[in-house]
């Protein structure tokens, strides 16, 4: 198993350059970040070059998967995060469906994630990059949003059918919309290309909530998990602290 710091949450509205330094320093050999167009791109692949670093992944941008009028959108901005991804050598982006459409079945928009997704398979695939697809909570962060469920996410994985598609697995909004993360994560890990984490409730540092993040982590070891576990919490107190306990976790 990798780990990997999401700067944007974890070291949010500090300089990049600072931010990179800070998770080099923690013991960290790879990060992660939202959205590319925010972040200049040469100073950052300059940056990791210097401090040997890694990008495990970041976001693509550009059109919704929800709606088949925006496919056109999805894939031209998954080709120009492709391109960003390469000059930062990383291999996977993150895409999420975008929110729920209203007066349109539910159905037939879930249809729209699998025809996208299946449009932007074989990009991906020639790239030799993985897409991930993301459920998030509607419940605290992120209302109106389509995909919540872990189940339909890996159903729709299935019926994309490409191993360059897989699911997002981010445990801090699994553990608010259905819980039973252990067992969610360890029936589907053939399908889960990457995962998040942070205290719950409240999205901090691991080592807060009701969430055992060591019970969590000896699970997917003992099951053979090699991908990235995000670590895309918010502080609570200063930074270092959540990743001296996340850092314990890995060295247990």
């Amino acid at each position: 198993m990798k780990f990997s710091v999401c700067i944007d949450s974890v070291f949010r509205d500090m300089d990049m350059q600072e931010a990179l330094s800070l998770v080099k320093s923690s013991g960290f050999d790879a990060f992660e970040f939202w959205n590319w167009r925010q972040k200049d791109i040469n100073l950052m692949a300059n940056v990791i070059k210097r401090l040997d670093l890694s990008v495990s992944t970041f976001c693509t941008d550009g059109g919704t998967l929800v709606d088949r009028e925006s496919h056109k959108d999805f894939l031209q901005g998954l080709k120009e995060s492709i391109s960003v991804a390469k000059k930062l050598g990383c291999s996977t982006l993150i895409t999420q469906t975008g929110n729920e459409r209203t007066g349109i079945p539910r159905e037939r928009q879930i249809e729209s994630v699998v025809m996208g997704l299946r449009l932007a398979a074989p990009i991906a695939e020639e790239a030799g990059t993985t897409l991930l697809l993301e459920p998030l909570n509607t419940a605290v962060d992120h209302p109106g949003y389509l995909l919540t469920s872990s189940s339909e996410a890996f159903d729709i994985i299935e019926q994309v059918g490409s191993d360059h598609v897989k699911v997002l697995f981010d445990i801090y909004h699994q553990q608010i919309t259905e819980g039973n993360i252990i067992s969610s994560m360890l029936g589907n890990l053939q399908s889960i290309g990457h995962l998040h984490a942070a205290g719950c409730p409240g999205r901090n540092e691991l080592q807060f909530g009701e969430i055992h993040y060591a019970n969590v982590i000896q699970a997917l070891r003992s099951a053979g998990y090699s991908n990235y576990f995000g670590l895309e919490f918010f502080p609570s107190v200063d930074p270092a602290q959540g990743l001296v306990f996340a850092k314990s976790l890995m060295d247990p």
